[in-house]
């Protein structure tokens, strides 16, 4: 009798246990697309950051190769 209660109690408490289990399972699922979408934009676009230090290389570069005082000056 009493491992029939012990029991009774370990299936009540997996069963409240399962459904917030399941449910965080079925977030991540419906949330993996939107990531990976994200994830892909960013690879795709230039930031502003990055966008600004190539220019920067570009500029430093022209500037070894001929010097010219609107893009050279400090």
């Amino acid at each position: 009798m009493r491992m029939m209660i012990g029991g009774v109690a370990l299936l009540g408490a997996g069963a409240l246990l399962l459904p917030g289990c399941v449910a965080r399972t079925v977030y991540n699922t419906a949330r993996m697309p939107v990531q990976a979408a994200g994830k892909a934009a960013d690879w795709a676009t230039v930031s502003g950051d990055e966008a600004d230090r190539a220019r920067g290389r570009r500029l430093r570069e022209k500037c070894q190769e001929r010097y010219d005082p609107y893009y050279c000056e400090n």
